[in-house]
C-alpha cells in the first residue's frame, strides 16, 4: 500500500468526466441504481403496532430470512419496498395479522461493499447505491484518481466463482467511450497501480517525477520540469536506464530520444 502523504489532487479531467458520463449511463444506470437486497446483507423487519414481530437478520447464501409468522422467505433481487410488500401479503394470506404495515431495512449492505485501492485519493470500502455502478462512479466515491495514478485500471471480479481480472482503459472512459465505461458489482475490487513515472534532475527549473504520456520524448520530459536553466545545456543529457540485469546503464541523451519508466534523465552544466 502506499504512503498517504502524497499530494491528493483530482485531475481536471475528471470533473469533465463526472458530468459528461452522467447523459451516458441512461435508464439502465438510473435501474441498476436502485437499493436492491443481496445474499450477505443483514435485514430489519418491522411491522407497525406489533414490536413483537421486530426481527433482524444475515441473509443466507440463498438470499433467505427467517421472517416472524411467515416463516423463510428469499428477499435477494427485491427491494426493500418490495420485500415488505410480499411479507405483508404472506401475513394476509395466512389471517395472521389484518393490515399489515411492513418496512424493511436493509441495515448493512454487506452484498453492495466494493474494495477501492492503490493510487486513488480515498482508498477503502464503498457500498453502491444499487446492485451495481459505473466504474466513474466508483473511481469518484473514492475521490477520484492520485496525479500519480494509471489510466490502467484493473478489476478484480468474481464470475461464476472463479476470480476474473478486467483490464480497464480509464482514459478512454475520460474520454467518453461509453463501452469502457463497464459496471462494477458488489464483491468486486478495483485496483489503480502507480503511472510510469520519468525523473527528471540537474540543471533543470523543477526537477522530480513526471507521468510519462505514450511516445514521451526527453524534451517533452524536461520541459515538464519547467526547462533547462541558464547553467545547464541540452548538449550535456545524460540518461540513466535499467538493464535487463536490474542494474543501470548511463549513456548520454538526445532531446528526441523516447523515455522509459524509471528512466532519469539528468542535465548537465554547461561548459563555459
Amino acid at each position: 500500500m502506499h504512503s498517504s502523504a502524497r499530494p491528493k489532487w483530482v485531475r481536471p479531467a475528471q470533473l469533465v468526466l463526472w458530468l459528461a458520463l452522467a447523459a451516458t449511463c441512461g435508464a439502465a444506470g438510473s435501474q441498476s441504481m436502485r437499493e436492491v437486497i443481496g445474499a450477505g446483507d443483514t435485514v430489519r423487519v418491522t411491522a407497525y403496532r406489533y414490536p413483537e414481530l421486530t426481527a433482524e437478520a444475515r441473509l443466507s447464501d440463498a438470499g433467505q430470512m427467517n421472517v416472524p409468522l411467515v416463516g423463510p422467505m428469499t428477499l435477494k433481487g427485491l427491494t426493500p419496498d418490495q420485500a415488505a410488500r410480499q411479507i405483508a401479503e404472506r401475513m394476509k394470506e395466512g389471517e395472521y395479522i389484518v393490515d399489515p404495515q411492513i418496512t424493511v431495512t436493509v441495515v448493512d449492505a454487506r452484498s453492495r461493499v466494493v474494495a477501492v485501492l492503490g493510487y486513488v485519493n480515498s482508498p477503502g470500502r464503498y457500498v453502491l447505491d444499487g446492485s451495481a455502478a459505473r466504474i466513474s462512479d466508483v473511481i469518484a466515491m473514492a475521490g477520484g484518481l492520485e496525479v500519480s495514478g494509471s489510466d490502467n485500471i484493473i478489476l478484480q471480479r468474481s464470475a461464476e466463482g472463479e476470480a476474473k481480472s478486467v483490464n480497464v482503459d480509464f482514459k478512454a472512459v475520460v474520454q467518453g467511450d461509453p463501452a469502457k465505461n463497464i459496471l462494477v458489482r458488489g464483491g468486486d475490487s478495483i485496483f489503480v497501480p502507480k503511472a510510469p513515472l520519468v525523473y527528471v534532475h540537474g540543471e533543470v527549473t523543477k526537477g522530480g517525477a513526471y507521468r510519462i504520456e505514450p511516445d514521451m520524448t526527453v524534451m517533452q520530459a524536461i520541459s515538464l520540469a519547467g526547462g533547462i536553466t541558464p547553467r545547464g545545456s541540452e548538449r550535456r543529457v545524460e540518461l540513466r536506464r535499467r538493464d535487463g540485469n536490474g542494474g543501470w546503464k548511463e549513456s548520454s541523451a538526445k532531446l528526441t530520444d523516447r523515455v522509459s519508466p524509471d528512466d532519469v534523465v539528468y542535465v548537465r552544466e554547461a561548459w563555459f
